[in-house]
């Protein structure tokens, strides 16, 4: 159709301009879709490694905002040995939120094409990392359909506490794609619940001679003491706790990512540390006052019971006072002693 006599010619140009402009960058945004897809079904848990020229094709685009985001896992393979850093073990988290995400959303799902996780490592792409400013690791990075490296999203290194699950929530608050569950590999393969299955059933005829004969651990005294004093830590360091919520050991100080922070400040989290050292310190004051009850009693000289039990009992005070000290210090709830209203 011709345009209308009295329409400039030059608008007619950019009209033309633009359209081809559009056209050029819409294809040229469906080739990358296609090319990270095809790295993505290359990699066993739908990774995809970048470096400083592949990330700089799939994030330079030529229409803004592009059609899909991006999440990025920041590696260094020379820091691996650094346990307290745990870059092997959050990259196995990042791997299962990868996977979780590819097993719950189909090839022809639409949010399959606009959601990629990444990794870089350092020594390949240590450009990029001063691009986007990393001068600490673990680090784990969202650039969004309309960010530059500039506006692209950290994740909060608190957030790193809870693994695949916190990685999960921090990527469908900021793309507000779901993820989905989180599909985490069994313990043990197929191959291996057969042989231990096998060696069970072997072993079972042995077990029950051994059980009619009283000559098991089930029948020794020290068996069950030990399992009462593992159960009594267990209770009281809320080792459940860690488990339940998959509270780490400790955390990297963010003001000095080469100091650790064993002790937690704040009633809203702890540190799998910090409630393992109050548990032994109650541990200990139980294991004392059993002693003194069951084993002290049986001591004819009055002189080592006395001493024997003042310094138990100064063990058990210095203890419970630590206990009320780091309670007070993490929650800022005082706990007062008082003496009895007749003594007064």
């Amino acid at each position: 159709m011709a345009p209308p006599p009295n329409l400039p010619l030059f608008l007619v140009f950019l009209l033309v301009v633009a359209t081809l402009t559009a056209s050029s960058s819409s294809n040229t945004n469906d080739e990358r879709v296609e090319e990270l897809l095809s790295l993505q079904s290359r990699s066993k848990s739908g990774i995809i490694r970048l470096n400083d020229q592949s990330l700089s094709r799939f994030l330079t685009s030529v229409a803004t905002p592009r059609p899909y985001s991006i999440v990025i896992f920041f590696d260094a393979a020379q820091l691996h040995d650094k346990t307290e850093l745990r870059l092997r073990e959050l990259h196995q988290e990042f791997s299962i939120v990868s996977s979780s995400f590819i097993a719950n959303h189909n090839i022809s799902h639409p949010s399959r094409s606009k959601l990629f996780f990444c990794d870089i490592e350092f020594k390949e792409s240590q450009f990029s990392f001063t691009q986007f400013g990393v001068n600490a690791l673990p680090h784990i990075r969202l650039i969004a359909p309309n960010h530059s490296f500039k506006d692209s999203q950290p994740m909060d290194q608190g957030d790193f506490s809870r693994l695949a699950e916190s990685m999960a929530e921090f990527v469908e608050s900021k793309t507000k794609i779901s993820v989905g569950p989180i599909h985490r590999p069994p313990l043990l393969s197929r191959n291996q619940l057969i042989l231990i299955v096998v060696a069970f059933l072997i072993w079972i005829p042995f077990f029950v001679k051994k059980l009619v004969s009283g000559q098991t651990l089930l029948h020794d005294p020290k068996v069950w003491l030990a399992g009462s004093v593992f159960v009594y830590f267990f209770s009281v360091s809320g080792a459940m706790h860690n488990i339940i919520r998959k509270m780490p050991m400790f955390l990297l100080d963010r003001n000095d990512p080469s100091k650790l922070v064993f002790f937690y400040q704040g009633s809203g989290m702890q540190l799998g540390a910090e409630g393992f050292a109050v548990g032994s310190l109650y541990t200990v004051v139980g294991l004392l006052l059993a002693f003194m009850s069951q084993g002290l009693v049986k001591v004819k000289n009055v002189t080592v019971q006395r001493v024997v039990m003042m310094f138990a009992l100064l063990v058990c005070f210095l203890a419970v006072k630590q206990v009320v000290f780091l309670n007070n210090w993490k929650t800022g709830y005082g706990i007062h002693g008082f003496w009895p209203s007749s003594w007064n």
